[in-house]
């Protein structure tokens, strides 16, 4: 009679960890099918944020839905992208936000992962303070 008693909570929980299982080799199958010498890959399940990124995006206004809105839907601008960028190739997305702004980010596309790497408004000039800026001109003559 006892064992009867355990036998749903030991399938719920035989279940349970098929499921799991099933979760982990999906997204290790995810990883396994990006391949970034083909252009640029638009899936924003890869998105990472640098700091300066998240400074950027904070001071112009432009929210996480709206970078990856431009990931999936903007125009590369291949003048202000660098395909030979170390260590990661860098493409300058446009478009346009859903709150109107007319925007460019840059995206650094890596093996495992695509870093946000800055959000420029192309029609207002913000002032923001942001982490790496006082080197901003530091090379220049």
């Amino acid at each position: 009679m006892k064992k009867r008693k355990w036998l749903p909570f030991l399938i719920v929980l035989l279940m349970a960890f098929a499921l799991l299982l099933i979760k982990n080799a999906q997204r290790e199958d995810d990883v396994k099918d990006v391949n970034r010498n083909r252009g640029f890959d638009r899936r924003t399940s890869f998105i990472e944020y640098t700091k300066h990124a998240k400074c950027r995006m904070d001071c112009r206004q432009i929210s996480d839905e709206e970078v990856k809105e431009i990931m999936e839907s903007g125009k590369i601008n291949y003048r202000k992208s660098d395909l030979k960028d170390k260590p990661c190739p860098s493409y300058a997305l446009e478009g346009i936000t859903s709150d109107n702004q007319r925007v460019r980010i840059v995206f650094g596309q890596c093996d495992t992962k695509t870093k946000v790497i800055t959000v420029i408004d192309l029609e207002t000039d913000w002032t923001c303070e942001c982490p790496g800026d006082e080197s901003k001109f530091k090379n220049r003559n």
